[in-house]
């Protein structure tokens, strides 16, 4: 099984006892080496209901699930290993608690609001309390308490300064937290937080998952917010086999509460943590490496790397400044049109990369 991997991925991938940081270059193959530790943990006699894989889309679940059934063949009657987002496994959690984590005040048989559903109790509560939807807009307000939630900030414990903006939001927060409540209902921050506090609040349920839960993985770890950051630390205290996978180099959500600060320090949380690195790239060609290399080295806050591929050297990177964007549309649909008639080739060949939606 394991010689379909490189030394360093063999290295990760047997990995059994104690924290483990690896650090994945793009397109060096992390999702196989979570897989293969699986596997490999399974067949060195670990129960796979011990083992908790997180991820970060429910497709990223999914295809991992896929890849362990190959390698372990089916699981059945909910007897494999937990693989799921932090979020499905917070809902998991909270419905076996009870509403345990709130005094009782909400029951397992919960429902859930998605954003549209939280941003139109947000938009009620602010109609209720006469707030000025145009100097402090609902969505605004919305945004601020997800991020409140997102580093485990209750309203209780936000405080806020006695007049403006966060004067607004403390008390939208508490009867946004008072309307959810008399719903039955959580929202998706909700169930970060309010599972972070059934574990603070509830030893004996802690330990309960502790001995569920003896071995942890954490995929996309510098995407990982405080709350999900607390919970990982809640769940790996016990025995510390916790296992995370990231690159610091791709942390790009910063701008959703996401903490690059998580990947980077997880040696100061786990100072005997083993680190182990991918750099050997399948996907790319060297040049591409080269180049995107040269930029990244850049940051200031990054773990070093030296990405390699086997792969051809590759083509030239061509750089080509516009004098505005109708002039840069303009030359990449031409050269995609001589491309596809110098060389044969159709449309679904290319790909265009843009940096916001609005282009």
């Amino acid at each position: 099984m394991l010689n379909l991997l490189n030394p360093q991925q063999r290295d990760a991938a047997t990995h059994k006892e104690g924290p483990l940081l690896i650090l994945a270059g793009a397109g060096s193959g992390k999702t196989r080496v979570i897989t293969y530790r699986v596997a490999y943990l399974i067949k060195e006699g670990i129960e796979p209901k011990n083992i908790l894989a997180v991820t970060f889309t429910n497709k990223a679940a999914e295809e991992m699930r896929k890849r362990i059934d190959g390698l372990c063949g089916s699981f059945i009657n909910g007897s494999g290993p937990l693989i799921s987002t932090f979020h499905s496994a917070c809902v998991r959690i909270l419905r076996e608690g009870g509403g345990k984590s709130v005094g009782g005040v909400f029951s397992k048989n919960f429902i859930i609001y998605d954003k549209a559903d939280a941003l139109t109790v947000t938009k009620n509560c602010v109609k209720e309390l006469n707030i000025n939807e145009e100097l402090y807009p609902p969505d605004s307000i919305a945004r601020k308490i997800s991020s409140l939630k997102n580093n485990l900030i209750s309203p209780d414990r936000f405080n806020a300064q006695a007049f403006g903006f966060e004067d607004k939001v403390k008390k939208v927060y508490q009867l946004y937290q008072n309307k959810l409540m008399a719903d039955n209902a959580l929202d998706f921050d909700d169930l970060l937080m309010k599972t972070a506090e059934l574990f603070e609040s509830n030893k004996e349920i802690l330990s309960h998952y502790h001995d569920r839960f003896k071995y942890i993985m954490v995929d996309e770890y510098q995407d990982t917010n405080y709350a999900q950051y607390r919970l990982m630390m809640l769940l790996s205290g016990r025995h510390r086999n916790v296992c995370v996978v990231g690159d610091d180099d791709q942390g790009i959500y910063s701008f959703r509460g996401a903490n690059i600060g998580n990947i980077l320090n997880f040696e100061r949380d786990f100072p005997d943590a083993k680190v182990i690195k991918l750099e050997q790239n399948y996907r790319s060609t060297q040049r591409i490496l080269d180049a995107a290399s040269a930029v990244v080295n850049k940051n200031s806050m990054r773990r070093d790397k030296d990405l390699w591929t086997e792969n051809p050297s590759g083509e030239k990177i061509r750089l080509y400044e516009a004098g505005d964007g109708e002039e840069e549309a303009g030359y990449i649909i031409k050269t995609i049109k001589q491309l596809k008639e110098k060389d044969n080739r159709a449309y679904k060949d290319f790909a265009v990369l843009y940096r916001i939606n609005a282009q």
